[in-house]
């Protein structure tokens, strides 16, 4: 029996003018990619929208941090907090994204200096402010942790302003976010275990600051899971230069079992396939031989740094003046502090000098930068994780290096606010209040110490809110460390 293809129709389609061949082929199967791009288009906006009315129901409040005068601790400590902190990340769901839109919570670390006034923060949401007191005590036990008014509240927001100008931008990697920054294991001598604190130069610029000068560094921290060490083992088969696998699709898997059966059986015809496997295996360790030291260096780096704990991260700074003390240079100067976490061969940190600086070049100079200073400063406001370029990834040994408490041997800075000593129960023989007074008019105080720690009490002042409704009060347990 013999079997006949009928071709006319095929032929007489073909055979229309192109417009009405191709208006067919719209209304036969064009349509279905338009309408997925739709689908996708409407997606991405309905989840924006969601998500950004999610953020803006949420709540905050800043904590001002103060360490023992005599603290010892070094970074470890601190790295130990944020390991500790990245127990906020969530798992999200489909109906909590796509209708609640919700979002990993984020908290923002600052360091800010008001004319040389320094003061370390931790912006937070209510809900975790018992993980974030919980994470600084186990640390430091005799610091002070008090809920104070947001020192950016009052200043302009659009520019240019009367008053005050600003020069800052946020800072990017020079590399993929899997190579790591130099932290604070690369600032201890190798032999002595010396320390040398980085941030000694950077609360060195905060102290000099003069009156009607500020310096405000925030960084911006969402915790993430362990999904981003993928990119770290991707990054090494590149150093290496190893191919990259491929994902096989359904054809691809009937193709390869197909060629797997073929090379069974001529392994009884053709022994040849073995040494062919052999010669593969055998130029491939000769080529993790033949490594240079730099890529050994880096794929030992990019290893150490996925095996710790990740947060998305951006990092802005501005620095803020009346115009009468406006000195650009102060942002120099915080390059130059950030340019000690660099290396040449792994990653370093740089300023955005395309996107977010505040500075520009050629075409229409002055409200490019004034629309700048405004992104910039509306940002940094909002501690927005969004705004700006895009966040990468540091792990908590790279993020306790760049936001640490000081270390009293390393940093001597005299406007560091700091508790002066350990609280405890008064001695019997102190003298009555009247007596205080009577002693206090004979003390000299150095008049700026006096100042400084009255404009402290007027910039971060603390927050007086109504006691919390889910507390009551009693006795504190007899076992509680003093204070």
């Amino acid at each position: 029996m013999d079997v006949v293809i009928n071709l006319d129709k095929v032929m007489a389609v073909l055979a229309l003018p192109p417009d009405i061949l191709l208006a067919r082929i719209f209304l036969y199967v064009g349509w279905v990619p338009i309408a997925i791009f739709l689908l996708w288009v409407f997606k991405e906006t309905w989840v924006y929208y969601i998500q950004v009315d999610y953020a803006r129901k949420r709540e905050f409040i800043l904590l001002a941090i103060d360490v023992p005068q005599e603290n010892e601790q070094t970074p470890r400590a601190v790295e130990h907090m944020f390991a500790h902190l990245a127990g906020a990340h969530a798992s999200i769901n489909l109906i909590e994204k796509y209708w609640n839109g919700k979002l990993q919570d984020r908290f923002s670390l600052e360091i800010v200096s008001i004319e040389g006034y320094t003061q370390y923060l931790i912006r937070t949401m209510p809900k975790y402010r018992d993980l974030v007191e919980t994470m600084i005590y186990a640390q430091y036990p005799g610091a002070e942790i008090t809920e104070v008014n947001d020192y950016v509240e009052g200043y302009p927001a659009k520019f240019p302003d009367e008053i005050y100008n600003i020069h800052g931008a946020e800072w990017i990697l020079q590399r993929p976010s899997v190579y790591p920054l130099r932290t604070y294991l690369d600032f201890e001598h190798q032999f002595s275990g010396e320390f040398i604190d980085p941030n000694s130069a950077l609360l060195e610029l905060f102290g000099n600051l003069r009156k009607g000068e500020q310096c405000w560094y925030q960084i911006v921290v969402t915790p993430r899971g362990f999904d981003w060490e993928q990119e770290g083992y991707d990054e090494i088969s590149k150093v290496i230069g190893e191919k990259k696998k491929n994902k096989e699709n359904i054809f691809d898997k009937l193709t390869n079992g197909f060629l797997n059966i073929l090379t069974v059986f001529s392994e009884f015809i053709v022994p040849l396939w073995g040494d062919i496997e052999n010669k593969k295996e055998e130029e491939k360790e000769i080529s993790m031989l033949n490594l240079r030291p730099v890529q050994k260096k880096q794929i030992e780096a990019i290893q150490q740094k996925i095996s710790k704990v990740g947060f998305d991260v951006k990092i802005r700074f501005i620095y803020i003046a009346e115009k009468e003390v406006f000195d650009k240079a102060r942002f120099g100067s915080f390059v130059g502090v950030m340019k000690q976490y660099n290396f040449s061969d792994l990653n370093g940190l740089k300023p955005d000098m395309d996107i977010t600086a505040t500075s520009t070049h050629y075409l229409w100079k002055e409200s490019r930068v004034n629309a700048r200073k405004k992104r910039l400063m509306s940002a940094y406001k909002s501690r927005d994780n969004w705004e700006g370029r895009k966040s990468y990834i540091l792990n908590i040994e790279e993020l306790a290096t760049l936001w640490h408490f000081p270390i009293e041997e390393a940093v001597q800075a005299p406007m560091l606010q700091k508790v002066t000593s350990r609280k405890s129960e008064a001695p019997s023989y102190l003298p009555i209040e009247g007596a205080v007074s009577d002693l206090g008019s004979e003390i000299n105080l150095p008049a700026e110490l006096i100042n400084a720690s009255e404009e402290k009490e007027a910039i971060f002042s603390p927050v007086k809110s109504a006691p919390r409704a889910d507390m009551k009060k009693s006795e504190p347990p007899a076992n509680l460390p003093v204070g």
